[in-house]
């Protein structure tokens, strides 16, 4: 019994590495596609269980789609000129908020407006809460010399982990700010972001590098001050221990290979309250005097939600969320200490094989295979359950597709050894009997067999079927002139269009040669010759490629036959329809009889 454990395990894992070895796949990358498919689900079930709730101590003042529009109206262009956003920085700190941050970048002076640049500039001087945003990128020097910044900007990080590498987050360029704000303040922060293969955001860095030096995100920043001001935490230097755990002030932050952290996500866009910006801006100028919003000891985030002005991602709970909201949610794991931990690979693949070892026990020793799959479904989900609440309760993503991949491969596997060895060669030898091996298609003895099935069927049940029978024009020729590869290729090809131009139900047969049949069941006259000249012009249209990189068009010609009004056997119906093809021939091809 343990030697037939140990085959049916050692079957399992082979399969896996020999699909895995299959690099032109790129299995692996599917596998952490689909894995992280279920991250967002479990993210967004307790999402909507309401297990998570937002800070209140987090407001965003938005340049939404309507802030867009006033300021068009009264600005008449974008972006809004820079003092308006030292005006209701002056008007949001007479509430004494804890932070304001602005997930916005102010680049380049505006020529035409110096003395707006200039008031915003000396916010920072005014306020020491103010933080604002850079981005890092890869242009070419060729475009923009690469700036030196500020060292008040760095951080000092020490990595001790091998698999933590910032190759992903390292930039040659950077898009300064303007001198003044660069000059006046340590308060800037970087926003640029990581993406899934997906597209879909569900980690953020910590830190990104630049000429050797690291720099933290805007987040970061923002939490860090946070901390700071509520439970008195002052970090200088940060260090990556052998773990890839980025630990201070009691946060422990498990970082990925590329050195982000994983977020864990708090609801959809809208979750966190939102000041629409032409009210404050309203409120500035007089216009407004019954705003009723609170900015005290609130981190006040400046940020665009409007579509127009580019600034959405897509994340787990939501396939349209703002940038802003996403340095919101950051700030928002740190205060809670609320990153997501990812279990590494190994430990997965451990749990993989434990997981396929009882599953392969159960199969080898139960009776019915029925009985063996409920058990083999139930333990499995047990164990997707129990990763879900892990990672409600405890905030941590255990992977459930390795796990049903070595689960299923050890479900099969055994079955394989118990069952299917026979039935499998039944049924290879049953498709050799009955399929055409050029086209794939049913071959002509099982045509043969299906015409008097289907005259039986009809005269007992009363009703009609109709025949297609179908040849390539020119066939020969074709051979002659393009050889008999491309001639086989072209048979291929046309037997894979009469295949998706028909029914599941219908019947498609290699008649022979280039000759080719289409059975109908429960078809009449009217429908058989619609679905034959359907064929017909899809043949015609389609452009097939032949040996040797070439291309060509063919046609073919077809003749329709139904039972019982072209026949009352099926010689006759298959006389019939051959009749008609050679009438479709002789009447110029490319056409039904």
């Amino acid at each position: 019994m343990f030697k037939k454990i140990c085959y049916t395990l050692g079957l399992a894992v082979f399969f896996l590495l020999v699909v895995l070895s299959i690099k032109n796949a790129n299995l692996s990358g599917f596998i952490d596609m689909v894995e992280n498919k279920t991250f967002d689900l479990r993210q967004t079930i307790m999402v909507n269980s309401g297990v998570k709730k937002a800070s209140e101590d987090i407001v965003i003042v938005v340049v939404d789609d309507a802030s867009y529009e006033y300021i068009l109206d009264n600005y008449g262009e974008w972006p809004l000129p820079r003092d308006i956003y030292a005006k209701i920085v002056d008007y949001i700190e007479t509430q004494s908020p804890r932070i304001v941050a602005f997930d916005l970048m102010f680049v380049k002076s505006l020529k035409s407006a110096n003395q707006a640049d200039k008031a915003l500039a000396d916010l920072f001087k005014k306020y020491g809460n103010v933080y604002t945003a850079m981005n890092l990128d890869n242009q070419s020097e060729d475009l923009r010399t690469p700036p030196k910044l500020p060292e008040a900007l760095a951080v000092n990080v020490k990595n001790y982990s091998n698999d933590v590498n910032f190759d992903a987050l390292t930039f040659t360029n950077c898009r300064a700010i303007i001198d003044d704000i660069l000059n006046y303040s340590s308060n800037i922060g970087f926003i640029n972001v990581s993406r899934s293969d997906d597209g879909i955001l569900r980690t953020m860095p910590v830190f990104v590098k630049y000429q050797d030096k690291f720099y933290p995100q805007l987040a970061l920043k923002v939490g860090m001050e946070y901390l700071r001001q509520v439970e008195g935490i002052n970090v200088d230097n940060f260090e990556i221990d052998a773990n890839s755990v980025l630990s201070f002030g009691g946060r422990n932050i498990l970082l990925q290979k590329d050195g982000s952290a994983i977020l864990n996500w708090y609801g959809p866009a809208g979750t966190y309250t939102q000041i629409p910006l032409y009210k404050l801006i309203k409120a500035v100028n007089h216009e407004q005097t019954d705003l009723d919003y609170n900015f005290h000891n609130k981190i006040v985030y400046f940020g665009t939600t409007a579509a127009s002005l580019f600034d959405i991602k897509s994340v787990p709970t939501d396939k349209i969320y703002p940038g802003v909201e996403i340095q919101a949610t950051y700030v928002n794991n740190l205060i809670d200490n609320n990153f997501i931990s990812k279990v590494e690979r190994f430990s997965t693949i451990v749990i993989s094989l434990i997981l396929a070892f009882i599953i392969g026990t159960i199969v080898l020793r139960s009776k019915s295979a029925v009985y063996a799959a409920l058990v083999s479904l139930g333990i499995y989900f047990i164990y997707v359950l129990s990763a879900y609440y892990v990672m409600r309760f405890g905030n941590v993503w255990f992977e459930v597709i390795y796990p049903l991949i070595f689960s299923m491969l050890a479900f099969i596997g055994t079955l394989i050894v118990k069952y299917l060895i026979k039935s499998r060669d039944f049924e290879y030898q049953y498709k050799l009997a009955t399929t055409d091996g050029l086209t794939e298609l049913y071959n002509h003895r099982y045509f043969q067999e299906q015409m008097l099935r289907q005259v039986e069927q009809a005269k007992r049940y009363e009703s009609d079927f109709s025949l297609i029978i179908i040849d390539i024009d020119h066939f020969k020729n074709f051979n002659d002139t393009f050889g008999h590869q491309s001639g086989d290729a072209v048979l291929r090809q046309v037997a894979l269009t009469l295949k998706r131009s028909v029914r599941a139900t219908d019947i498609v047969c290699r008649y022979g040669g280039e000759e080719m049949s289409i059975i109908l069941p429960n078809i009449g006259k009217d429908e058989a010759y619609s679905t034959a000249e359907k064929i017909c012009k899809r043949v015609a249209e389609k452009t097939y490629r032949l040996s040797g990189n070439r291309e060509s068009n063919v046609t073919i010609s077809l003749g329709v036959a139904t039972y019982p009004y072209d026949g009352s056997d099926a010689a006759a119906i298959i006389e019939s329809a051959d009749k008609r093809l050679y009438a479709a021939k002789n009447n110029g091809r490319n056409q039904v009889g």
